[in-house]
């Protein structure tokens, strides 16, 4: 019997993010940066304008090294910070027979913090095309039934093998989820449902529109592979890598 060894898919992670600094803080507040000048205005308006302004300020300007980015001067700091932690590489099992089929599964959980009012948006995309490769040899990328909208179950043809995805947690977007049978309509959010396909281009998980500081919000990302029973697919260490990346909205 052959036998297929569905190794990792590796999850490489890259992240945008600014890094905040705080002049003083306690259990109940922070302050991010703080300022003594003498003169001007500290909100002027009109009906074409805001301005914020000072006199007399010094040592101002723009420091930055490997570790962080300084913004010196007053409301210089006024800044987003953005952080992604989580990301572990997966081990899709059980191994999948090469010549009788099977399914692999396995999932990895991205946690997102950020203070942006604007919120922030979490993407994926595959290194590669197709993503699951062994050498010469590869699963297709997962497609569904309608283009454009994740399949409510995973489904493919006995013939075919096919590697895709779903994503899991209260901030993914609508296209994630479901109303109890169909994607991309509902409000629900059902475990291992709406089933998509990677691409090297990025394709959004998990979204929201306002600050979650300081819990974060975690979603997890679901893996599955499968080659058809009337498949013949070729023995090797199957892997895939992905990039992960979260930005301020």
């Amino acid at each position: 019997m052959k036998y297929i060894t569905i190794f990792t898919a590796i999850i490489l992670i890259t992240s945008h993010y600014v890094a905040h600094a705080y002049t003083m803080q306690s259990p109940n507040y922070q302050i991010e940066s703080d300022s003594i000048n003498t003169g001007g205005i500290d909100v002027s308006t009109s009906t074409n304008y805001s301005l914020k302004d000072t006199i007399g300020e010094v040592a101002t300007g723009n420091a930055t090294s490997t570790s962080y980015n300084l913004y010196a001067g007053y409301r210089q700091m006024d800044e987003t910070s953005i952080s992604i932690s989580g990301g572990a590489p997966v081990n899709l099992t059980p191994s999948i027979g090469g010549v009788t089929g099977g399914t692999a599964t396995g999932s990895t959980a991205f946690t997102i913090i950020t203070d942006s009012p604007a919120g922030y948006t979490l993407s994926i995309k595959a290194d590669t095309d197709p993503s699951l490769k062994s050498g010469s040899y590869n699963f297709s990328d997962y497609t569904p039934a309608s283009a454009g909208t994740p399949d409510y179950s995973w489904l493919i043809s006995t013939s075919d093998s096919e590697f895709g995805f779903s994503s899991e947690g209260t901030d993914i977007p609508q296209k994630f989820k479901d109303n109890g049978s169909a994607c991309n309509t509902g409000s629900g959010n059902i475990v291992d449902k709406c089933w998509y396909g990677l691409s090297v281009s990025d394709e959004s998980v998990a979204s929201s529109a306002s600050s979650n500081h300081p819990s974060g919000t975690e979603t997890i990302v679901k893996f599955q592979a499968e080659s058809g029973s009337s498949h013949i697919q070729e023995e090797g260490e199957y892997t895939a890598s992905i990039t992960a990346t979260a930005v301020t909205n």
